[in-house]
């Protein structure tokens, strides 16, 4: 059967987008999803989203990882699922949807495409590193020349080993720029590499930075390889509310395989 895609990305973030709203998708295929991302043999992406009909909600967003199997949230993945549901007129400039980490807002404004996230309320802070989970879970520590890390091999160490195990987590290395801007760099699970940009990442990131106290701003830069993007929120009595992310997203280009 051939498969009709559509190719987006946020910040160099990129995903295979199919609009399975007629469950056409056999979405316990993990091989063929793995294929599909598979940038030599496949398509090439950090991993596949399906958009599906919801019984409420505008839609309901299913992620997949480069590896095949179904993931937790994904920051930018939502975000360019927002552009896609545009595209397809499914919604105009707001939308409510499902991911797996329960509903979520969006909106576009001005070109930019902007993702509410879930509220934190857990942080957790070590001699070497933060830990937070803002629908994925995220080690984040400070990393001096960020440009010459060696993000692979170090993330790769860290994602696996103690505490984290075969469940692995993201894993961010930090340098700060200024008062409200940070440079980050992720090693994500499931792709298994360093990933051009992580949403979920840099929101964990923001959150972490203002909860150590390198920051005192609520609206915070961070410049990720692919690109720039800006986290807002709101402290809460003991939770960090009304949490943005925002940035670009971008359809490359339609395709059948």
């Amino acid at each position: 059967m051939e498969l009709t895609f559509y190719k987006y990305q946020g910040t160099g973030n990129d995903f295979v987008m199919v609009d399975n709203r007629q469950q056409i998708f056999n979405k316990k295929d993990t091989a063929f999803i793995s294929f599909l991302c598979d940038r030599r043999f496949g398509i090439g992406a950090d991993g596949l989203i399906l958009l599906e009909t919801h019984e409420s909600c505008d839609f309901r967003m299913v992620y997949f990882n480069a590896d095949g199997n179904e993931s937790s949230m994904c920051g930018n993945g939502g975000r360019c699922i927002t552009a896609f549901a545009n595209f397809l007129g499914v919604i105009k400039d707001t939308a409510t949807f499902e991911a797996i980490d329960g509903l979520h807002k969006a909106k576009i404004e001005n070109g930019l495409v902007s993702l509410q996230m879930q509220d934190v309320s857990s942080i957790e802070t070590y001699e070497s590193h933060t830990f937070l989970d803002t629908g994925s879970p995220h080690h984040i520590q400070m990393a001096n020349d960020l440009a010459s890390f060696d993000v692979k091999t170090i993330g790769r160490q860290i994602r696996s080993g103690e505490p984290y195990n075969e469940e692995g987590s993201n894993v961010n290395f930090v340098s700060k720029n200024s008062d409200d801007s940070f440079s980050v760099r992720t090693y994500e699970r499931g792709v298994e590499d360093e990933t051009y940009s992580c949403g979920t990442g840099v929101t964990a990131v923001a959150l972490a930075m203002h909860y150590i106290g390198e920051t005192e701003k609520n609206l915070i830069t961070l410049e990720t390889e692919g690109g720039t993007l800006k986290v807002s929120f709101e402290k809460g009595h003991g939770s960090y509310e009304n949490i943005w992310l925002i940035g670009p997203a971008t359809q490359v280009y339609k395709g059948h395989i």
